[in-house]
């Protein structure tokens, strides 16, 4: 558990409409994360990310998607990488945590594959390369299982997150 993807927690964007109703339809792209579920993104990669998720069935397992595909070396095991980020719950849709609540500071995940971050993360990150926006849901097993975390994430919780890759290991 990270204590740090927890900080700022609760303010802003989507928990309360407020960014949802500057994000263009035509700005989102639909993700298929398991059959006949769908979640939409904001592809604007300038911009805290806006995310709509579904009343469905979480994914049963780690679904990763790049909505905008960055370039460069893929990030692997060891490599320290630079993220913006924003998480949301998939029960209610509700943001818990972003790094765009504390001035868009980018937040190091190092070293990739055993940070001390929820696992869902040291496994969605690998792969991913400069300039990716990424779809991360992680299922509960991979997050912070039956206790949940710091009020705002319940008990077997599915977490989304959209990541921005700013840098891996310092090159951007």
């Amino acid at each position: 558990m990270s204590a740090v993807l927890l900080a700022g927690c609760g303010a802003g964007g989507a928990a309360d409409g407020s960014a949802e109703s500057s994000v263009d339809e035509g700005d989102m792209s639909v993700v298929q994360v398991s059959e006949g579920v769908e979640v939409s993104v904001s592809a604007d990669t300038g911009s805290r990310p806006v995310v709509s998720v579904p009343a469905a069935q979480a994914p049963a397992g780690l679904f990763t998607f790049d909505v905008v595909e960055g370039s460069g070396p893929e990030a692997k095991a060891g490599d320290a990488v630079a993220v913006q980020y924003a998480g949301f719950n998939w029960s209610d849709g509700k943001e818990f945590d972003a790094s765009w609540n504390r001035g868009a500071q980018a937040f190091e995940v190092s070293p990739l594959g055993s940070a001390p971050v929820i696992q869902g993360w040291n496994d969605g990150l690998i792969g991913a390369q400069v300039g990716d926006r990424r779809l991360i849901v992680i299922p509960p097993e991979l997050g912070y299982g039956a206790q949940g975390a710091g009020g705002v994430i319940g008990p077997n919780e599915t977490l989304v997150f959209v990541v921005d890759v700013v840098s891996i290991n310092g090159q951007s």
